[in-house]
Formats: structure tokens, C-alpha cells, sequence
């Protein structure tokens, strides 16, 4: 058995598989299928400081290798969390991480600091592919700019461990990455989702409610590989990889391509107990090739 442990930052992890926001819920779905303590860690559904209702309907679509989806970070709010779902979380055996959404920079602060105070929750996932209201839609993590205003605004008021998403619709991921590395981050996820497009052709309308949407699933996993591999190399903090991993051999690209941990996103959609069926094929092959330790493949690749 390959020792699977991983840190990110000052997070602990007892192997390197995480569930990506927006597709496991809370966890507490998806109990019935998987032991959510054998998981490394569960990332729950994108969380803002007030409710929100999300886009309307329809708002997924099918695409070929992936999906397409503008749900539109429907919660509840971040006092929902804390006063429902935190109770029921805190005393099950893994890591569980809120990813944070908002439109302003004090709405990310405000939230963050909100989750900094639950003491079994040692990590946030910051979504900067966000809207800034206050710049006329443009995301935070389409620049520099954008990406450093929100971590330096969070870093503020969160003193735990910091992972910040990028995302994958901009010119240079990784200048992206080393200005939220800059700020304060301990960590940086990616990608989130591809910018996509479906049009249903007897309408004549597009298939989502608003007419794009965040393509995900295995059509991304050469994008994201890439920019993975760039983003491992630019930085000297850990490295989440994320998109379209569906199983174990993807997850093992992943880490050769420098990623300290990866998140299954869309598969859990497919499979329930994707997340442990990557698990045990990444303690498999580790074994089959001789590996000791998951650390001894992390960016060891030649070019």
C-alpha cells in the first residue's frame, strides 16, 4: 500500500483525491454510496455571502466528452451553512473545504471570514471566475488585477488554509497564478470550467437559459493538463489539478504534470463512487510501478 498522503499548505490530506464544487452538494448527499471519510477531502457547492437562486432553467446540457452548465451558484447563503450544514459536517472523519463565490470584494471577505470562525473547516476554495459588479461583469480571475484584489481582500480576515481557482478563459494562466501566489494564496486549483456554447437548431435558440455555460468533463482534460503543467512550473505552491478526470490514469497525467492533488468533478455525476474508485487505482498503479509514495511521480515527467 503506497503512502497517499499530501499536504496543501498547512492541510493535511490522507490521499490526494478531492471532490470538485458544484458536483458532490454537500457530501452529505452522497453518503448512501461512498464512505465520505475514505475521500481526502470534500470541496462543497459554491457558497456566497447571501442566498442565491441560480439561473433558469434549462441550465445543463449534454455535449460530446462533457457537459455544459450555467446553474448559476444556487445556495442558500453562507449563514445557511454554518447554522445547517456545519453541524451535520463537522464530526465526519475527512477534510471538508467551502468553495467561496461573490460579487464584490467585500462579499468574499465577509464570507470567508464567516467560515474562518467553524473550526472543522480548515481550507477555503476561493471562485474567482466570478462577475465583479463593480467592473461590469468582468470575472475577478480574468487578470492580474482582478485575481490579486480578491485574494489580498480574503487574506485580510481568512487565517487558514487558502486555495484559489482559476480560470482557464484567459491569455496566461500562469502570470494569473503567481500574482494570487504573490497575495497570500497557499494553493491554486484548476481549471474551472471552459466558456461553451449549445444551440438546438430546430428552436433556433441556444439549448442553456442564458445561452453559455462552463464546459467540464473529459472533452477539457488536454486544456487543463496543460495549463496545469504551466501553472506547476511558474509557482512554488501546491498545485490542484482539476478537469475532466474520470479515472485513476487521468489523475496519474495530472500528477506527472506537477499537481499535488486533483479534484473528480463531472465523473461523480456518472459514477457516485468515482472519487474511491480513483482512490484505489492511483494506490494500484503505485504499486504495480513500484512507488513507495504518490510524492515520487508528483512533476516527474521528461521533456
Amino acid at each position: 500500500m503506497a503512502d497517499l498522503r499530501v499536504n496543501i499548505g498547512k492541510l493535511s490530506l490522507k490521499n490526494p483525491v478531492l471532490t470538485a464544487s458544484g458536483t458532490f452538494g454537500y457530501g452529505l448527499e452522497f453518503q448512501d454510496f461512498v464512505p465520505l471519510e475514505g475521500i481526502g477531502g470534500i470541496i462543497v457547492k459554491g457558497t456566497t455571502l447571501h442566498p442565491r437562486e441560480g439561473n433558469d432553467y434549462p441550465r445543463m446540457a449534454e455535449t460530446a466528452s462533457g457537459m455544459l452548465n450555467c446553474v448559476g451558484l444556487q445556495n442558500k447563503g453562507v449563514d445557511y451553512f454554518c447554522e445547517q450544514i456545519y453541524p451535520q459536517l463537522k464530526d465526519i472523519d475527512t477534510n471538508f473545504i467551502v468553495n467561496v463565490s461573490g460579487s464584490t470584494l467585500e462579499d468574499y471577505a465577509e464570507c470567508a471570514a464567516r467560515i474562518n470562525a467553524l473550526e472543522k473547516i480548515p481550507a477555503i476554495e476561493l471562485n474567482i471566475s466570478c462577475p465583479n459588479v463593480k467592473q461590469g461583469g468582468m470575472a475577478f480571475g480574468t487578470s492580474c488585477e482582478g485575481a490579486a484584489s480578491v485574494v489580498k481582500a480574503v487574506r485580510e480576515r481568512y487565517k487558514k488554509t487558502l486555495i484559489v481557482k482559476l480560470s482557464p478563459n484567459v491569455t496566461d494562466i500562469a502570470e494569473i497564478a503567481r500574482a494570487c501566489e504573490a497575495e497570500g494564496a497557499d494553493s491554486v486549483s484548476l481549471i474551472n470550467t471552459l466558456m461553451g456554447m449549445a444551440i438546438d437548431i430546430e428552436k433556433r435558440r441556444p439549448v442553456l437559459s442564458i445561452a453559455t455555460g462552463g464546459l467540464s468533463g473529459p472533452a477539457v482534460k488536454p486544456v487543463a493538463l496543460r495549463m496545469v503543467w504551466q501553472v506547476a512550473k511558474a509557482v512554488k505552491i501546491p498545485v490542484v489539478g482539476l478537469g475532466g478526470i474520470m479515472t485513476a490514469e487521468d489523475a496519474i497525467e495530472f500528477f506527472m504534470a506537477g499537481a499535488t492533488a486533483i479534484e473528480i468533478g463531472t465523473a461523480n455525476f456518472i459514477d457516485p463512487t468515482a472519487t474511491i474508485k480513483v482512490r484505489d487505482g492511483i494506490n494500484d498503479w503505485l504499486d504495480r510501478h513500484g512507488c513507495q509514495s504518490i510524492q515520487e511521480i508528483i512533476g516527474n515527467i521528461e521533456y
